[in-house]
């Protein structure tokens, strides 16, 4: 009987240490500064397109919209690290970020409102920006004032570097 209160007040104990381990990283992570939520797909659909939703004279493109099955999506913390932004996993004990994100290499392909299974994937009021990161497409999802931050920090490029910004 002793034995089995223990064992259960040790599991108890890890999961309190391990609950609090994920708020001390969350926090070691912001403490830093420009922080923003911001969930990543990680798994990108096959039919993904890679032109952008408006030409160069700001009319709509045939760009094929891709089926939002709400699959791949990961919540994360977005920060901003000089020249690039560091994407780390909610859900991680890792001190490192899972993705950088140099800013001379994302180009914006639009943006568009959660449709279906995303809804429910994807924290409420949140944007999904279409991008290419480094040729290859990629979608990040934030709320309107991080979006509103991040274009902002795009555009904010040293004077040089490439950015496109839809």
């Amino acid at each position: 009987m002793v034995l089995a209160l223990v064992v259960c007040a040790a599991v108890v104990a890890l999961g309190v240490i391990g609950l609090v381990a994920f708020a001390v990283r969350r926090r070691v992570i912001q403490r830093v500064g420009g922080t923003f939520d911001c969930s990543y797909r990680l798994k990108m659909p096959a039919d993904a397109s890679t032109q952008p939703d408006l030409d160069e004279n700001g009319k709509p493109t045939s760009a094929p919209v891709p089926q939002t099955d709400g699959k791949g999506w990961v919540f994360g913390i977005g920060r901003y690290s000089g020249d690039s932004i560091e994407w780390f996993r909610v859900f991680s004990y890792a001190p490192r970020p899972r993705k950088v994100l140099p800013r001379r290499e994302i180009e914006v392909l639009g943006r568009r409102y959660p449709e279906g299974q995303e809804e429910l994937a994807l924290l409420s009021g949140s944007v999904v920006l279409r991008c290419l990161h480094d040729g290859a497409p990629l979608e990040l999802a934030m709320s309107e004032d991080a979006l509103t931050g991040f274009l902002a920090w795009l555009e904010a490029a040293p004077p040089g570097q490439r950015v496109n910004v839809a």
